[in-house]
């Protein structure tokens, strides 16, 4: 099982609370899906913001965050916004 930092956009803290989570590798990680982190994410620590969300998917797709395209950010922003409504 690889670690969790060593994905793209995973450092200490993310890392820190997404083990708070259950998920506890990259495999884990990938197998959940961005969405469904940052859900699980969003219940425990209600402070996480889109770029969490955009980091998720950045560490999946193995791409800086910031790289990801504006069609999967809007989507992104459109599930966090229904999250905050």
């Amino acid at each position: 099982m690889a670690a969790l930092t060593s994905m793209m956009n995973i450092g200490r803290e993310m890392e820190r609370k997404l083990t708070a989570v259950g998920i506890d590798s990259s495999e884990k990680l990938i197998e959940t899906g961005a969405e469904q982190a940052f859900l699980q994410l969003k219940e425990r620590f209600p402070q996480v913001c889109l770029v969490h969300l955009y980091a998720l998917e950045g560490a999946i797709m193995n791409v800086e965050f910031n790289s990801l395209s504006e069609d999967k950010k809007k989507e992104l922003k459109a599930f966090s916004d229904f999250l905050n409504a």
